[in-house]
């Protein structure tokens, strides 16, 4: 049964809140599968599938794209998809942007930033909206922790505050001091959502190229369950020999055969 906003709030200290990204229609049809109850369409699309150097270069039509492809992979699973850079701009624009992600086929939309004026613009317009604040790759010169002085928390906390207080019923917090992330979960009355910000949060978000190893670099904070970079590799090797020795189609047809029997 799919998840809506309302139900994923109630879950604030009573479940954890496992949430992974998705960019494809195979990937979201396995985690549906696998029961993951949240799935984060997110601009990450933009480094970890398309090859660019920042989230900066993913357009609208970008995120249109790679939902409609998650919605039609999980259609029964809680999907969210993430506003690109200066999609969110001003009320009005962020409106339009996440009306399009919606029909495109996203249940909720996440934002970065303190754009309170925004979030609640959305919210007054029936939109479920999901915060993000501690690192925010949109608008950060570099990938370093952020929220480790006195100074830096202080605005962080205020700023999960405000987030909370706009209308979002769920707020990521990205790669911040892990006693920072717990009072913030503890100070605010919906749910968190760590991506390398420690235990104490309501859930944790991770990239799922980070989770199966596909890629060349993975964050320090993430996890790597599998090596799947290295599966292909050896696939497209062994094809390579297949085709050279002239042993592929020999297979291909053994491999028929038995199917039949």
């Amino acid at each position: 049964m799919k998840l809506n906003a309302e139900t994923l709030r109630h879950m604030k200290s009573v479940k954890p809140i496992p949430v992974l990204t998705a960019y494809t229609t195979p990937v979201a049809r396995s985690l549906e599968k696998a029961g993951i109850p949240v799935i984060l369409v997110g601009d990450t699309v933009g480094m970890v599938e398309m090859g660019f150097d920042s989230t900066h270069h993913v357009t609208i039509e970008h995120m249109e794209y790679h939902v409609g492809a998650v919605r039609r992979g999980a259609p029964n699973t809680h999907i969210i998809g993430d506003l690109p850079y200066n999609s969110d701009r001003d009320p009005a624009t962020a409106l339009k942007s996440a009306k399009r992600l919606l029909d495109a086929g996203a249940d909720s939309i996440k934002l970065e930033g303190p754009k309170y004026d925004v979030i609640a613009h959305l919210v007054a317009n029936g939109i479920d909206v999901v915060g993000h604040t501690g690192l925010t790759p949109q608008t950060a010169s570099d990938f370093r922790q952020v929220g480790g002085n006195k100074s830096d928390a202080e605005r962080i906390l205020s700023e999960a505050i405000g987030i909370s207080e706009a209308g979002s019923f769920m707020v990521v917090l990205e790669h911040i001091p892990a006693a920072l992330a717990k009072t913030i979960t503890q100070s605010i009355k919906v749910p968190t959502v760590g991506i390398g910000a420690g235990a104490g949060c309501d859930g944790q978000v991770l990239v799922i190229n980070d989770a199966i190893g596909l890629g060349d670099y993975w964050p320090p904070f993430s996890r790597q369950y599998a090596y799947v970079g290295k599966a292909i590799v050896d696939v497209a090797e062994r094809f390579m020999k297949e085709v050279g020795d002239g042993t592929f189609v020999d297979h291909v047809l053994q491999m028929r055969a038995s199917r039949t029997k």
